[in-house]
């Protein structure tokens, strides 16, 4: 039984995986809407019919190219569909099936919808963090993994630390060294993760952010100036978070004695 639910839990991440394809294409264009028209080739626009649709099947059947006009599909289409999936199977794997899945389903689909986003438009939209901030403390009341005093207390801080350190190095450095957007987001990952969370989101995303970013101005030779979304590498630790939170601890709590006995 755990593996049906296993392979019913993938399923279902790949069938939302396929409609988070839409929100990650559509949403920055605000002319667009996420619904209307259906989905169709972004080079012909031909309606995509329901068997070229599946999730990550229709791609390998269609090797990668539209039916109607032989165009290439992205390979980002399966990947976002085969992502949500492995999330959706981790999950149930973690938690089983139950409120804990309920309440961090969204929150994966949000994080991993604003990764291709900030990738890709260097923006996370507040329809996203905003109503997810409300949703994670909302949520709160019933996620057992979370109480809403933990909530609450990580959507403060979540937002202040980061607010704090952005007006810091505004003024050190008269740049913007990072945008609104990655403020509300480390408050949304308070709202569904609660503050314990943040010390190691704001650690791991910033150590992993710092070894991208060297390597990127080494590449792009704009020293200083080069830009790379944070909103991607804040999402992955969120991720992380989630599912290894008692290694972390205990890791977190190791270094700690050992820091002691010295």
């Amino acid at each position: 039984m755990d593996s049906l639910f296993l392979v019913a839990s993938f399923v279902f991440g790949a069938v939302i995986g396929s409609f988070l394809n839409v929100v990650i294409y559509r949403l920055p264009d605000r002319s667009r809407s996420i619904v209307f028209p259906p989905s169709h080739c972004p080079h012909c626009s031909a309606p995509i019919r329901w068997y070229d649709n599946i999730p990550m099947l229709s791609y390998l059947l269609l090797r990668g190219r539209c039916r109607s006009c032989g165009e290439p599909i992205s390979p980002r289409y399966p990947l976002v569909e085969l992502c949500m999936a492995l999330l959706s199977a981790a999950l149930y794997a973690r938690f089983g099936a139950g409120i804990t899945f309920a309440c961090y389903f969204p929150f994966l689909a949000a994080l991993l919808t604003i990764i291709f986003i900030d990738i890709d438009h260097q923006i996370i939209p507040d329809v996203i963090s905003l109503p997810g901030i409300l949703l994670g403390f909302a949520l709160s009341f019933v996620n057992p993994q979370v109480s809403w005093q933990q909530s609450a207390l990580g959507i403060l801080l979540g937002g202040g630390v980061l607010y704090g350190i952005a007006a810091g190095y505004m003024l050190l450095t008269r740049r913007e060294g990072m945008g609104g957007g990655d403020i509300k987001l480390l408050a949304m990952i308070g709202g569904f993760l609660g503050w314990q969370s943040l010390l190691y989101v704001i650690f791991a995303s910033s150590l992993a952010g710092s070894v991208v970013g060297i390597g990127a101005m080494r590449i792009q030779g704009k020293g200083g100036r080069t830009r790379i979304p944070f909103g991607p590498f804040l999402a992955l630790a969120a991720m992380s978070y989630l599912f290894f939170r008692e290694d972390i601890m205990a890791l977190w709590q190791a270094y700690l004695a050992t820091a002691g006995k010295g």
